[in-house]
This record gives C-alpha cells, sequence and structure tokens, in this order.
C-alpha cells in the first residue's frame, strides 16, 4: 500500500481587517467545514456501488482524514485568494469561508484533500503561496 500523501490546503486572507483570532477561528471552520462539504459533494458524485468498487467504501476525502489528515494553512494576499477561486469549482473542489462577525467577509478558502506531488498548475499555485506564521 502507497503513503497517502494527500493534503488539505487552507488558504487565509491577509487582509488589516481580519484579525489573528478570525483568522484562526476561520481555520479551525474551513477544517471541518471543507471535510463535510467535500466527503458530501464526493457521495452525490458516484454510485454507492461504484464508492465501494473504487475505494473500499470510503470517498477520497475520507481516506484523506483516515490516512493522512495533513493540512497547510497560508497567508495569502487578495490577488492570490482571487486566483485561488479560479481552480475548480465551489463546494466541490473547494470552498470559500465567510465570518459573519465580520460582516460576511470571505476570509478562508479551504481546498479538497490532495496529492500536491502531480504536477499540475493548481499543485504548483498552491505549492508557491506563503505559510502562516
Amino acid at each position: 500500500m502507497s503513503e497517502n500523501r494527500s493534503k488539505m490546503y487552507i488558504l487565509l486572507l491577509d487582509d488589516p481587517a481580519i484579525d489573528r483570532g478570525h483568522q484562526i477561528l476561520s481555520a479551525s471552520h474551513a477544517s471541518l467545514s471543507g471535510y463535510l462539504t467535500f466527503v458530501e459533494s464526493e457521495l452525490n458524485s458516484i454510485s454507492e456501488r461504484d464508492r465501494f468498487i473504487a475505494i473500499g467504501g470510503k470517498t477520497s476525502t475520507e481516506k484523506w482524514a483516515k490516512e493522512s489528515f495533513r493540512k497547510v494553512v497560508c497567508l495569502v494576499s487578495k490577488e492570490e485568494f482571487e486566483r485561488a477561486k479560479t481552480y475548480g469549482e465551489n463546494m466541490k473542489d473547494f470552498r470559500i469561508m465567510v465570518e459573519m462577525g465580520l460582516g460576511g467577509m470571505e476570509v478562508a478558502i479551504v481546498v479538497k484533500p490532495r496529492d500536491t506531488s502531480e504536477d499540475n498548475s493548481f499543485n504548483r499555485f498552491l505549492k508557491s503561496l506563503c505559510l502562516y506564521q
């Protein structure tokens, strides 16, 4: 069995209107909300029979949670935040998180767990981002 190298990326918007407390809160919300969203999306896109045949009864997100659970948290500019939205579909490939305590402002994007060792433009973009410090 090969090692599961999937990672969930959480992109936090670097904006003076978002204090550190809301950034941390957004990251924790993104992790759980992303997991639930991506599992549901995967279950809705394949039949029950195909699910059990293809991946042993687990969605790829469930496999990530059990076998990897790796996460990368990045602090991104407004430009990088907007660019991330161009790689796929909201609620399927990523989920945009808003903070009601900040008037519904978009504060984070959680990216469906993926193996970033595969060479494609989205993975190169994700690996170019600065880690949250």
